[in-house]
């Protein structure tokens, strides 16, 4: 039985390799190496087709699409700031809020100016009792001018009655006829003599009377100058104590907030900033860009802030300079090596109301955006 066995056993081993017949290894490696080949084939014609189809759709954007995404949100950002110096009491506002125009922001201790108002009131009621007493001084001064004219026109009537006298003794004392003692003609022409002084005494006086009283107007008009200095000054103290109130200038959103209650401010000095909800898009394109762009086309924009949201927008208008020469440094091409760069003209662009509504209190001042400008378009067509 053993060795029955042994011989099936023998029998289903299978056979050496070396004895099994084996195919021609040219034939094996032609089979292998042309599928490899058709695939290199085919994906370097799928490249192909594909940077064609690439290369195509580049060129076909680049004559009919301009973009760039050198591009900002802009907006009016004003400034508040104190007109006078002083010391916070109250800040009414907090970060980020929403204003109206006219609405207070802060105020400040208002106890100097309103000590420097209460001076100049003084001033002016000073000023006003010294006007009354010119006034009376004037009309003073015109009763000594009327009383003074008074007895010029006395002296006037005695001096001509002595003229009278000196010439009726000077008639009756002559060669012919000495009617009258020659003591009693002296004494006619001394009174005459006297009679003409006085007169111009009088005169003198009256004269000088009347020029107290020009002298009185003058001194009311210089008190009533004063006087209008003195109000003029006060309406600047009035000004300065309303400053001491800080309001808003638009309405807005509240930013950029450096005040607080007890600090000291002075003149000029920013204490935040206000930023409209209107805003806009400046975008930067290149110079070799601008030919195809008229005020008035409708732009695409996206907003890297609010990806998803297609924006429209109308081109507005040209900056009248390049970027560069608003620059604080321009370059100056004059000297030196000169290597040409393309310069960016900035292009305002106005968004649509209906955007602005929508995303209102979203677009802030200063981000990025990126826009598309499509060159086939009809000026003024809607899409």
């Amino acid at each position: 039985m053993q060795t029955i066995q042994a011989k099936t056993e023998s029998k289903t081993e299978p056979a050496p390799l070396s004895a099994v017949p084996s195919a021609p290894s040219g034939s094996t490696a032609a089979q292998d190496e042309a599928p490899s080949k058709s695939r290199v084939f085919v994906i370097l014609g799928v490249l192909v087709v594909a940077g064609l189809g690439f290369g195509g759709r580049m060129y076909w954007r680049s004559q009919n699409f301009v973009e760039t995404e050198n591009a900002y949100v802009a907006g009016h950002v004003h400034p508040i700031s104190s007109r006078i110096a002083g010391v916070v009491t109250k800040v009414l506002v907090d970060d980020n809020e929403v204003v109206r125009e006219g609405q207070l922001i802060a105020e400040l201790d208002p106890a100097d100016q309103r000590v420097k108002l209460e001076q100049i009131q003084a001033q002016i009621a000073s000023a006003e009792l010294q006007v009354a007493q010119s006034d009376a001084q004037t009309a003073q001064a015109r009763a000594s001018a009327s009383a003074a004219q008074a007895q010029v026109m006395q002296s006037e009537a005695l001096a001509l009655r002595a003229q009278q006298d000196a010439q009726r003794y000077s008639e009756l004392y002559n060669k012919q006829m000495k009617a009258v003692a020659k003591s009693e003609l002296d004494a006619a022409m001394a009174a005459r003599a006297s009679a003409q002084a006085d007169v111009a005494a009088r005169k003198d006086a009256a004269l000088a009377a009347q020029a107290q009283v020009g002298a009185a107007r003058s001194a009311r008009e210089v008190l009533k100058a004063q006087i209008k200095v003195l109000q003029a000054q006060a309406k600047d103290a009035q000004l300065q104590l309303a400053y001491n109130r800080i309001v808003a200038p638009v309405g807005g959103r509240l930013g950029k907030r450096n005040i607080e209650v007890g600090a000291r401010v002075q003149p000029g000095q920013q204490l935040a900033a206000i930023v409209e909800d209107k805003v806009w898009i400046t975008a930067n394109f290149k110079e070799t860009q601008l030919a195809g762009l008229k005020p008035g086309q409708d732009v695409d924009v996206t907003i890297d802030a609010l990806p998803g949201e297609h924006l429209k927008a109308k081109l507005d208008s040209f900056s009248p300079a390049s970027g560069n020469q608003f620059a604080l440094l321009p370059a100056d091409n004059a000297t030196g090596n000169f290597t040409k760069i393309v310069q960016r003209v900035p292009v305002k662009l106005t968004l649509a109301e209906s955007d602005l509504k929508r995303l209102a209190g979203r677009l802030a001042p200063g981000m990025s955006a990126v826009v598309e400008v499509d060159l086939r378009q009809a000026l003024g067509e809607q899409h």
